[in-house]
């Protein structure tokens, strides 16, 4: 029987054929589940290249039929599922998470053309683009590598193209310095605390952030602070819970709190108070006495939370932020002008969250060269390396200042 041909006269392989219709080349192959496939190229060439790849997998047992055809959120979602040892809580914020930066972009890319280059690339957009910083995208990648690991041991992909990217990440500038956290300066934080309480806009939030500043709390530490959990007469307040609020991206029905106790004994605490501290709760409380102010919420049992909104209900994490955002627009702009008034430099203040603020408290423990294992105990950090690369970036910046210093004085230059 004469081989096949294609019009070039080249001689077809077993299973290779050539559509005259839309000059394609087409190879077709048997799966493992007997179901037939095809893959097609314009090229005989890179026909073949296909092909060699296709034998390759299959003697190595690499499905790619699902490679090509599955995206990451399908990898996502089958990944979540089998995790059932993963608390409610911390299921929902993977969800959040990824709902919010990754399904409706990213999350529609085929595992298998997934490589390298594109999650850097991808990661670098969360950063530049939407301004996430480090941090965020590194708890992206928590969710994003162990999906792509499925794959791999599923034998549906060779390798991990997640592997290695973060550190990738942070060589792009000298010591991976760009994304860090960074706390407020002692000027900022005096100023920004300073303008919560002359604006009258505001000023009602100053018990919150002074908490929020002043213990180093996680906010949904400080959210589900109860009256019962502050001790006025020693002046300490113990951390036994959290709050976690699930906000339903996909499900608004789905919204609700939950009560989490500490991931670790490192997590359960009793913080002293400061004056400043102990001074915004007595404030506080007196003003909700005088204003018959009782939070209304009640969630698994739990009522008598401190801090509530005009509905008397507690706030959502959200919700602080977004304050805090309006807070920092407002005071920039009114410092803006005060500043060319009084003919001097504006103290302006970043762009930053609740989290910063914790950082903040941090620092100035480590400025004041606290000892680092009381700094670790009053955080609730698990990993005292945690502590430790905020100590470190604090001695850096210290260690610099004094320099700036001993050469000012000099005269040096």
């Amino acid at each position: 029987m004469a081989s096949r041909k294609d019009k070039k006269g080249r001689v077809l392989r077993k299973g290779e054929s050539f559509r005259i219709t839309d000059e394609m080349y087409v190879y077709a192959y048997t799966d493992p589940f007997g179901k037939r496939r095809y893959i097609y190229s314009k090229d005989l060439v890179k026909l073949r290249e296909k092909e060699e790849k296709l034998k390759r997998d299959q003697m190595d047992g690499i499905d790619s039929y699902v490679a090509g055809n599955a995206d990451l959120n399908f990898l996502f979602d089958r990944y979540m599922s089998i995790k059932t040892e993963l608390r409610v809580s911390t299921k929902a914020n993977y969800q959040e998470m990824y709902d919010r930066y990754v399904r409706n972009e990213f999350g529609k890319k085929k595992i298998g053309e997934i490589k390298f280059s594109d999650i850097l690339f991808f990661y670098n957009y969360l950063i530049t683009e939407k301004n996430l910083h480090i941090g965020s995208v590194q708890y992206i990648q928590r969710l994003i590598r162990p999906s792509l690991e499925l794959a791999v041991r599923d034998n549906v992909i060779r390798g991990n193209p997640a592997n290695g990217v973060i550190q990738q990440l942070k060589k792009k500038t000298e010591g991976g310095s760009a994304y860090v956290r960074h706390a407020l300066t002692l000027e900022q934080q005096r100023a920004f605390l300073s303008f919560i309480d002359e604006n009258p806009l505001y000023n009602r939030w100053k018990p919150l952030f002074t908490l929020l500043i002043g213990t180093g709390c996680r906010i949904g530490e400080v959210v589900g602070l109860r009256w019962e959990d502050v001790d006025m007469e020693k002046r300490v307040i113990d951390i036994n819970h959290s709050l976690f609020y699930f906000a339903g991206r996909r499900n608004k029905t789905a919204q609700k709190w939950v009560v989490n106790e500490p991931k670790t004994e490192a997590g359960k605490r009793v913080i002293p108070m400061v004056d400043t501290v102990y001074t915004a709760l007595v404030e506080e409380k007196s003003r909700q006495d005088e204003e018959g102010i009782v939070c209304k919420t009640k969630i698994d049992e739990m009522t008598g939370f401190i801090f509530c909104n005009r509905f008397n209900e507690i706030y959502t994490p959200e919700s602080i932020n977004r304050e805090l955002r309006r807070i920092i627009e407002n005071h920039n702009a009114t410092e803006e002008v005060r500043a060319v008034k009084e003919r001097r430099e504006a103290v302006l203040l970043p762009h930053f969250t609740c989290h910063h603020l914790r950082h903040t408290f941090c620092t100035r423990l480590c400025e004041a060269d606290v000892h680092i294992k009381v700094i670790q105990t009053i955080m609730g950090h698990k990993d005292i390396q945690t502590t430790m690369d905020i100590y470190a970036e604090v001695t850096e910046w210290k260690k610099k200042e004094s320099l700036n210093e001993v050469f000012n004085e000099m005269k040096l230059f």
